[in-house]
């Protein structure tokens, strides 16, 4: 093999472009950041998983129930000190 021919130049760049290839790949697929052409930092935006999506419905659910819950209970509490001040009152 004569290592001044066109072919063996051919076969370093296609050699140096497949392992830029493969590199990148599994950089984006564990979710490092990648570069651009001059680069620049490009973060991969992560993917929705459905299981998480589903969980994170459920929590906010569960936080908006627990909120109503506790405004009924800040009534509760609050509204008879009110109304016992206020009969308080009247009998004086």
């Amino acid at each position: 093999m004569n290592f001044g021919s066109p072919v063996f130049v051919i076969l370093i760049v296609a050699i140096c472009m497949g392992a830029w290839v493969f590199t990148t790949a599994i950089r984006a697929r564990h979710g490092y950041p990648l570069t651009d052409d001059w680069g620049n930092t490009i973060h991969p935006l992560p993917k929705e998983d459905s299981k998480l999506a589903a969980e994170n419905a459920q929590l906010r659910e569960t936080v908006e129930r627990l909120e109503d819950r506790l405004k009924v209970l800040e009534r509760i509490a609050t509204d008879p000190a009110k109304r016992l001040d206020d009969e308080i009152e009247r009998l004086r």
